[in-house]
């Protein structure tokens, strides 16, 4: 018996086959997080569990789906964190003024600084499980990818168009209102860059997350990074070759189901009065808008929205942006934060005094000046190279649909699974890694200032654009009166968090290893890292407070002053 339905009949069922693909897309999703996931809730106990990794390829599909889950929990806390931070430094003046230099800080620990130290409470705290070394593991790459995007948020929030933050005030929003309709806004196209850039930059450290050697122990979790770093100690170029296919595999499959939806819907932010002639695409974006699953959810949101608003009228209705505080409570914030430094600075007096010496200390001083060479070599070249790129990728979306998933899967791919090649190359051809090592350094850090420049370029409005053509400005002077101008604060945010990331990059680029061939540079970087790896606890803690000083020492010196020139003489109003 045959049985026919017609359009009619098709109309009124109550779900389309978009509808369908994407309730299939989001059970498979929620099936094999959960079978991936069950995985880190498994007993163990450090002195006893073995964990052990096998090269067989059959197991990386699993590894790849292990490393990957980590990275986005670790990215969904980060978008947390940068929410939340980011407002606060940005809205508080008091705490703006220990927050930031705080993120300068703490951008500037390394991952394996955080490792030695929250590797065993996180252990100690979740007693008995895995889930502690997996929870060390997703705080290691939260540091990794969280900064980017903290400072990116913060100074846009600190750029925003003067008109309309008039306006906001004038409609009386309240904060909950401004933050959701002008704030965030606002910020999200280069915010999803940003975070692009930040996911791409936790793969960097996913092998040091996966494969952990601190104080002469050594964790291994099952993922991707792990599997490398026992393919490189084995010398096993089969496996290393199987590890870089599935990678590239996993990265394509993450910008196509993740990243590409994610362009596509953010577009819709841009800054401008004309719409985009030519607009960013996704057939995921595209199945999601044609399903009534998302409008549906769509519906939702605005009723949580409101909600929101009506739950918090303590929100001031007009936003006083520039109360500044009273003149008392300036010196009894100024007389704790003194008293605060002094007793910081008695405290590394007798660390140096007790534990290290003058003379380690000097060493430390003479290392850090060599690796800072390194990072500024990187930045220059970087931003010749790369600002330009960014800006015709940003100018012209037929040639981004061409270029991102080429530069998404070049950031994204781990820069450290190319180092055994690498090292592999420098003995052959006698290259000393104190100069290689800057390429090193370089393949991890120099995308930030790509993917800043093409935010800060896609952020110009169209129309001005078009005039500067219509007008026929090109050449340098175009370059002088619209494109740096319009993408200096973003670069700005690009090279702070290069640097940060060339800094952190360093302990894992000044010392690279196959097999039994070590190859160790002059720096600070293979000075943290050979203490971290013998448990050298007053020379880690010197190295990862030297690296601190040069990197809050430079952010200060240059990078706040650049800071404050494009919150004053470039901006967008």
């Amino acid at each position: 018996m045959r049985v026919f339905i017609n359009k009619d009949t098709l109309r009124k069922l109550p779900f389309s086959l978009a509808d369908i693909a994407v309730i299939l897309g989001v059970f498979v999703l929620l099936v094999v997080v959960a079978k991936v996931g069950a995985g880190a809730f498994v007993p163990f106990q450090p002195s006893k569990t073995h964990i052990s990794i096998s090269l067989n390829p059959r197991n990386l599909p699993y590894y790849a789906a292990r490393s990957t889950l980590r990275m986005f929990i670790a990215l969904g806390f980060s978008f947390l964190f940068t929410m939340v931070y980011g407002y606060i430094a940005a809205h508080n003046r008091r705490a703006e003024k220990i927050l930031i230099p705080l993120l300068d800080i703490l951008q500037s620990v390394p991952v394996l600084g955080f490792l030695s130290i929250t590797v065993t409470g996180f252990i100690a705290l979740f007693s008995g499980s895995l889930i502690g070394l997996e929870a060390a593991s997703i705080f290691a790459i939260f540091t990794s990818q969280v900064w980017n995007m903290t400072f990116f948020f913060y100074h846009s929030l600190k750029t925003l168009p003067n008109e309309l933050v008039e306006a906001s005030t004038l409609y009386r929003l309240t904060r909950w209102q401004r933050f959701t309709r002008l704030e965030l806004p606002y910020s999200i196209i280069g915010l999803v860059w940003n975070a692009m850039m930040s996911f791409g930059g936790g793969w960097f450290f996913v092998t040091a997350s996966e494969a952990i050697s601190v104080l002469n122990h050594t964790y291994v979790l099952p993922g991707i990074g792990s599997y490398l770093a026992i393919a490189v100690k084995n010398q096993n170029m089969h496996a290393l070759a199987y590890a870089l296919l599935t990678m590239a595999i996993v990265i394509v499959i993450v910008d196509q189901l993740f990243w590409r939806p994610l362009i596509a819907w953010s577009d819709k932010f841009r800054l401008e009065q004309s719409a985009s002639a030519d607009v960013p695409n996704s057939w995921v974006f595209n199945l999601l808008q044609a399903s009534k699953i998302s409008r549906l959810a769509g519906k939702i949101a605005t009723v949580i929205d409101r909600f929101i608003n009506r739950l918090f009228p303590r929100f001031d209705p007009v936003y006083k942006e520039n109360d500044r505080p009273k003149q008392k409570k300036d010196w009894l914030f100024n007389s704790i934060m003194f008293v605060v430094i002094g007793v910081a600075l008695v405290i590394l007096i007798r660390f140096i005094l007790e534990s290290v010496g003058l003379a380690e200390v000097g060493k430390t001083i003479y290392l850090g000046f060599v690796t800072f060479g390194r990072v500024i070599v990187l930045l220059i070249f970087a931003t010749i190279i790369w600002t330009p790129i960014g800006v015709a990728i940003g100018f012209h979306p037929k040639l981004a649909r061409i270029l991102q998933p080429v530069v998404q899967f070049l950031a994204s791919f781990p820069a450290n699974f190319l180092f055994p090649f690498a090292t592999l190359f420098f003995i052959k051809e006698g290259i000393s890694i104190n100069w290689g090592g800057i390429l090193l350094m370089a393949l991890g850090a120099q995308w930030y200032i790509l993917f800043n420049t093409i935010a800060g370029a896609m952020s110009i409005p169209t129309e001005l654009r078009e005039m500067a053509s219509n007008l026929g400005i090109r050449g340098w002077k175009l370059w002088k009166s619209l494109i740096i101008p319009g993408i200096f604060s973003s670069w700005v945010t690009g090279g702070i968090t290069a640097a940060g990331g060339a800094w952190n990059a360093s302990i894992i680029a000044e010392v690279v290893n196959w097999g039994h061939s070590r190859l160790v540079a002059t720096g600070l970087g293979a000075y943290i890292a050979q203490a971290t790896l013998t448990g050298a606890w007053p020379k880690i803690a010197l190295g990862v407070g030297m690296m601190s000083i040069f990197v809050v020492g430079l952010n200060q010196i240059f990078w706040r002053r650049l800071y404050k020139l494009s919150e004053t003489k470039f901006r967008l109003d």
